[in-house]
């Protein structure tokens, strides 16, 4: 069972009772939808193993690129540190395009015309989006559930033109950054508007660009980019294919 509906950051609803009936009627259930990850990871991921079946949700962060298969596949004894990154196309593509003299307004106007922000661009431009992939991916590869309201939120409305131009001539941009480093025996998650230099990595992502840096105990910094392609309006092409490949990998293990 595919299951892709939009996401209620509130609750994961109705995606949760979705994956858990699948799950109960002996089907994997693979999911793009966050709310399934953050709200109810340990209950949908403790049903499946009682059932023998996946629950997988590759696509939920970074969508085309292995994040959480690459932690639990080839680093399954690494402890995560932090990470640091830009996880919210969107609002990357309206600061690039503010960069380049267009308005907020309608650079979130471009947005919606080529379907990657909503007639509510809310979710993107507040960094409700970016937060609840913040505590998806804290609470799957730091083993601490993080719920929305844990995620020092801010997004990228306060960002004018002149804060935009001002940056750029000091050699600088603003990002939309998403982060989480573990302090003792918390985790420290923040979504917020940053201004960063040349010697950054999230300084070089333009458009639809985003990626991730991770810091763990065994490797450093180990960097994950899904880079914008001539043409990529950030469609759904990258998203199917993760949903593809998370459907090859529950029925390639459930056949070893």
């Amino acid at each position: 069972m595919f299951e892709n509906s939009p996401v209620n950051y509130e609750t994961g609803q109705p995606a949760i009772d979705h994956v858990r009936a699948a799950l109960n009627a002996g089907m994997h259930a693979i999911t793009a939808n966050k709310g399934t990850v953050v709200h109810a990871y340990q209950e949908l991921t403790t049903l499946a193993k009682s059932k023998g079946r996946k629950f997988m949700f590759e696509s939920t962060v970074l969508g085309g690129s292995p994040v959480f298969s690459t932690f639990r596949e080839a680093m399954p004894l690494a402890e995560l540190i932090s990470f640091r990154g830009i996880i919210n196309a969107t609002t990357n593509i309206i600061l690039s395009r503010m960069e380049d003299g267009e308005s907020f307004d309608d650079a979130v106007k471009y947005c919606q015309s080529i379907g990657i922000a909503e007639t509510d661009p809310s979710g993107d431009v507040d960094g409700w989006d970016a937060s609840i992939k913040v505590a998806a991916l804290a609470t799957v590869l730091m083993n601490t559930p993080l719920k929305l309201q844990d995620v020092q939120r801010e997004g990228i409305r306060e960002i004018t033109p002149a804060m935009v131009d001002q940056a750029k001539g000091e050699g600088k941009r603003w990002k939309l950054v998403a982060s989480a480093k573990r302090v003792g025996d918390q985790i420290k998650a923040r979504v917020a508007p940053e201004l960063v230099d040349s010697s950054s990595p999230l300084f070089g992502m333009m458009g639809s660009s985003t990626g991730l840096t991770f810091r763990t105990d065994v490797l450093p910094d180990y960097s994950v980019t899904v880079s914008e392609r001539e043409g990529m309006k950030g469609g759904p092409e990258e998203t199917a294919y993760c949903l593809f490949a998370d459907f090859v990998n529950a029925v390639s293990e459930v056949k070893k």
